[in-house]
């Protein structure tokens, strides 16, 4: 069975945020092949990808290696986001679909209940379910990607701390929401860019070291899941 070249570059770039390939490292097709369990083809094809993402770059008498972003290029992102996230909201609660209100009010209910009962290991990606299907209720795809690519670009650059007042950050979820459901923009906007820019305090840079030699893994996907809007799974 070929594998298309989409699983394997999001095979290959969630080895780059979780750092298994350090920054600066050599990304060799051969091995990124008998790593993966593909040919060369998708590999070449993925490497591209990541490279017009800012994941990889090719270098002379090298070929691709993980990119090394600055501690500027890091900021800039955090920026952009701050920019972009607001947008998505506004677009939101202009276009969002009922599917979409039934999984962010799910959400928003499950994050909540998590705050009351002290069980905040799931928080996290709670979170980042929501903003992932918020993103997803803008109804732009060009929109959905960019910050789709900025979360990932974020996570590979930054730890995030935990929140001391998750109950307020989910407090802020819930009125995000409901400016969407009203279909408020403006609302939505506002407070989209005032939760984004809390959240952007929380953030801290890594300082990556060199992981030791990179293991042999399971074989890639050859197909993803796709962001939920029939309900939330539990």
């Amino acid at each position: 069975m070929r594998i298309p070249a989409h699983s394997v570059c999001t095979a290959i770039r969630d080895d780059i945020v979780s750092g298994v390939f350090a920054r600066g490292s050599r990304l060799t097709e051969e091995v990124l092949a008998r790593r993966y369990g593909v040919s060369r083809v998708p590999v070449r094809e993925a490497l591209r990808t990541l490279e017009s993402e800012g994941f990889v770059v090719t270098r002379r008498h090298a070929g691709a290696c993980v990119a090394e972003p600055t501690d500027q290029e890091a900021a800039d992102l955090l920026e952009i986001r701050t920019l972009l996230e607001p947008l998505g909201a506004a677009r939101a609660a202009q276009r969002r679909t009922e599917a979409h209100l039934k999984v962010l009010r799910g959400l928003v209910r499950l994050g909540q209940e998590r705050v009351r009962r002290g069980e905040g290991e799931d928080l996290r990606s709670l979170g980042g379910w929501f903003h992932e299907t918020l993103a997803q209720a803008s109804g732009s795809p060009a929109l959905i990607a960019l910050l789709t690519q900025l979360r990932h670009k974020i996570a590979w650059m930054y730890t995030v701390e935990q929140s001391a007042l998750p109950a307020d950050s989910w407090a802020e979820h819930g009125a995000l929401v409901d400016a969407v459901a009203r279909g408020d923009a403006e609302r939505a906007r506002a407070l989209a860019a005032q939760h984004t820019e809390r959240a952007a305090a929380a953030h801290r840079l890594r300082r990556p070291e060199r992981p030791a030699p990179v293991p042999g893994p399971p074989r890639v996907r050859a197909s993803q899941q796709a962001v939920n809007t029939a309900g939330v799974r539990h």
